[in-house]
């Protein structure tokens, strides 16, 4: 008998109650017979399931950490127009702090954070990037204040110092015992007449486009220096560059006055020099500017955006080969030139 909800009555008769037990039994003696294939099968579905089901989950999360990252960072970005950050002094165990994009004018409070790794103030109203020495600094970006000097800072770990789009003139006070660690500077875009002052041998990367350069000087110490940028300067010639630079490997001249190709053998001396931009310069407007490049730098790998092919690297062995003869030709005729002389 079945009940109004069509579940079997517990008052049935013994007659319906086997049939229900009959049938109970019979669904469980069919279960019991379905071929391992089709358990398989099962099987596989549900693992399948579970494995959907999993990696639902994970996109979900992922995407709920994406956008938690997206607002903080647009909250980090954000304009906030503050003028003292006071305040911070207070939070010594800080170690990640940007305060860009303000009308900041001093940083003072920033000494009593002496765990602080990484400084981000660009886009204030600062005049100075000084500050105490802290131990543990290893990044500080101050571009685009209004910074006349580079005067006070000496973090011994300080490893990348960012000071482009400043009013800096000359580079003073970057002392090398205590900038122990620089290996990348960059003063782009501000209104430097001299290259002195910048006598940094741990210095790898050195960023120098857009200001007021007419030659380059006191980079002689710059032994593991392997990228020089010196872009939209007003150099004509390229003196200034030696030996002792054994580690520069990149160089870029571009947008600058050097007119005659003779001044590329003073690059010469450069023994791992491999990429070379001169684009933009009065001497790459000569026929055999390629070609002069490569025999006055035999090394030389690419030349502005092009390698050098096999074909131009065999004209220019042979171009080499001919002027050396005819060096050596000219020395003698001088030599027996000055014989005659001393015979008479």
């Amino acid at each position: 008998m079945m009940d109004g909800k069509g579940i079997p009555s517990m008052e049935a008769s013994r007659g319906d109650r086997h049939s229900f037990l009959g049938g109970a039994l019979s669904l469980i003696c069919y279960s019991r017979v379905v071929s391992r294939e089709e358990r398989c099968q099962m099987k596989t579905w549900k693992i399948s399931s579970q494995i959907r089901m999993i990696w639902k989950r994970k996109m979900m999360r992922r995407k709920q950490r994406s956008g938690r990252i997206t607002r903080r960072r647009e909250r980090s970005t954000q304009r906030k127009d503050l003028t003292d950050i006071y305040l911070l002094r207070s939070y010594i165990h800080l170690r990640y702090v940007d305060v860009s994009e303000n009308h900041l004018t001093d940083l003072s409070p920033l000494n009593y954070l002496t765990h602080l790794l990484w400084l981000k103030a660009d886009g204030n109203n600062l005049r100075s990037a000084q500050l105490n020495e802290l131990p543990y600094l290893q990044v500080a970006s101050f571009a685009y204040n209004q910074i006349t000097d580079t005067e006070g800072i000496s973090h011994p770990r300080l490893g990348s110092l960012d000071l482009k789009g400043n009013r800096i003139r000359r580079v003073t006070g970057l002392d090398p015992q205590k900038l122990l660690s620089l290996h990348t500077l960059e003063l782009r875009g501000n209104q430097l007449e001299s290259t002195l002052g910048i006598n940094l041998p741990k210095l790898k990367n050195l960023y120098l486009a857009q200001n007021m350069l007419k030659k380059v000087e006191g980079l002689e110490n710059l032994s593991n220096l392997t990228t020089l940028h010196l872009r939209d300067n007003q150099i004509e010639t390229l003196s200034g560059f030696s030996k002792e630079m054994a580690s520069l490997q990149y160089l870029n001249l571009r947008g600058n006055m050097v007119t005659h190709l003779e001044e590329l053998a003073k690059l010469r001396d450069l023994p791992k020099l491999r990429a070379l931009v001169l684009l933009d310069n009065p001497c790459t407007d000569e026929a055999d500017y390629r070609q002069e490049a490569l025999v006055q730098i035999a090394h030389l790998e690419r030349l502005d955006k092009d390698f050098y092919e096999e074909e131009e690297r065999a004209d220019a062995d042979e171009i080499r080969q001919r002027l050396k003869e005819t060096q050596e030709q000219e020395a003698e005729v001088e030599h027996d030139s000055e014989l005659d002389q001393t015979s008479m």
